[in-house]
Parts: C-alpha cells; sequence; structure tokens
C-alpha cells in the first residue's frame, strides 16, 4: 500500500530545521564577539614522576631508620669473656679470689656475657654443696649461671638418676623440677667422644638448662637460671652462655 506524505508536514519540518540553523548560527556569532582574554603566562606544573620518586624514597628512608631503631637488645652483637675454673677442693682453696693462675691450672671453661658480675663462693659453701663459681646479671640478679662439682665419680649415672641427686644439694632446683611444666634430657658428646647429659626445665616461674659430664674423676654441672620472663626476652645469650660450657685440661 502506497503511503501518501502531506506536503505541509515536510515544509514544516524543513522550516522547523531551518530555524534552528539559523539560532545556531546565531550562537556562533554572538559567542565569538564575546571570548574571553586569556593569560599568556605559561603555568609550571610539577613534575609528577619526580614527585613520586622523591615522596617513595622518604618513605622508604623513614622505615629503614624506624627500622634500625627499633632493633631489640637481643639481636644486638653480644660480647662475652672465658672464666677458667679449676674446681679446687674446700681444704685446698684459697679464699676469695682463688688460684692466681687459673688458665693454665683451669679444669672447666665458659663464657661469661659483658656486664655480668662474679658472686665470689665461700669456703663454707664450696664445701657443702660444690659449688665452685657463679655470675649473674646485675640489671637481673636472678638470671645467673654457676658451676657444681663433686669428685670421686668417674662415670655419670643414669640422666634421671644425676638430675635427681643434684638437687638433693640445691634447694632451688628442687623447687623448679616440684613445680616444672617440663623436663626434658638428651645425652650428648663432645668432638672429643665425651658425654654430657643435657637438661631443659621449663616452669610457669622459671628456666633452667643444665649441662653435666664426667672428666678427671669428677661430675661437673654447669647451670643457667633466668625467671620466665627474663628467658624469653634473653634466650639467645642464655643458651649461648650454657652450649659454652667444656671441660679442659
Amino acid at each position: 500500500m502506497a503511503t501518501i506524505f502531506s506536503p505541509s508536514a515536510l515544509f514544516t519540518t524543513a522550516t522547523s530545521a531551518g530555524a534552528v540553523a539559523s539560532s545556531s548560527s546565531t550562537a556562533t556569532t554572538s559567542s565569538s564577539t564575546h571570548l574571553p582574554i586569556r593569560s599568556t603566562t605559561k603555568q609550571h606544573l610539577p613534575n609528577l614522576t619526580t614527585t613520586a620518586l622523591t615522596t617513595t624514597a622518604l618513605a622508604a628512608a623513614t622505615i629503614i631508620a624506624t627500622a634500625t631503631a627499633t632493633i631489640p637488645p637481643a639481636l644486638a652483637a653480644e660480647s662475652y669473656s672465658t672464666y677458667y675454673g679449676t674446681a679446687d677442693s674446700a681444704a685446698n682453696y684459697g679464699g676469695y679470689g682463688g688460684n692466681s693462675d687459673k688458665k693454665t691450672s683451669a679444669e672447666y671453661i665458659y663464657d661469661i656475657p659483658e656486664g655480668w658480675k662474679e658472686r665470689l663462693v665461700s669456703k663454707v659453701e664450696k664445701g657443702t654443696n660444690g659449688t665452685d663459681s657463679e655470675f649473674y646479671n646485675p640489671k637481673k640478679r636472678t638470671e645467673k649461671e654457676y658451676l657444681t662439682f663433686l669428685g670421686g665419680l668417674r662415670q655419670l649415672a643414669p640422666k634421671e638418676a644425676v638430675l635427681n641427686n643434684l638437687a638433693l644439694s640445691d634447694v632451688n632446683l628442687q623447687d623448679l623440677i616440684a613445680g616444672a611444666d617440663s623436663v626434658s634430657s638428651e645425652e650428648t658428646k663432645d668432638e672429643k667422644g665425651q658425654v654430657y647429659y643435657v637438661y631443659e626445665i621449663d616452669s610457669a616461674s622459671a628456666h633452667s638448662l643444665i649441662s653435666v659430664t664426667c672428666a678427671k674423676n669428677k661430675l661437673y654441672a654447669h647451670f643457667v637460671m633466668a625467671p620466665a620472663a627474663e628467658w624469653k626476652k634473653d634466650q639467645d645469650t642464655l643458651k649461648h652462655i650454657h652450649e659454652s660450657f667444656k671441660t679442659v685440661g
């Protein structure tokens, strides 16, 4: 079927289009006569790449500086000195100060952290419980290491028996074992084949590492003790001094 177009409709549309075009032309002309004046001054925008790199570098430097400033004391390099113990009997004990030439006559050695102090052992104490030497941390006096010895022993008894016998003459050790959450023991040997018993005692109040061996018809027991809170902070240092103990000569 053919569609009939109305001439008036086409005319009306054309007229409207022409009016729109005329209006647009008028608007353009009006705009062109009133253009805003632009400044000829150049604007210096910041170099975004350089700014970003500078900001990143400053942030990285801040992180490194902060990390360096907050390194825990436990991670700092620790200095030690070596103690030479003679394990003299009470009868031969020369009083405070002991043997004047300990290095040449030493029977055992262990490391002492820098700043730790020696507690001088009396002749009576040496004769009753066999304590030969003791050092402590002056900032935390209950953090310490000490050595006891007992003569007349050629070899080690079973591990459990040795620990129980050590506790007989050490009240603090008795209390630690009685309240322990765990007690572990192992047998190790040094490069010469000498046997050592190693004990670790952990409780809610304290922590202890003990190393025991026999040499020259004597039993040597090296103790490292610290309150539980100090053990968590200083365990690297405490493990080091525990592992440094050995008999010599």
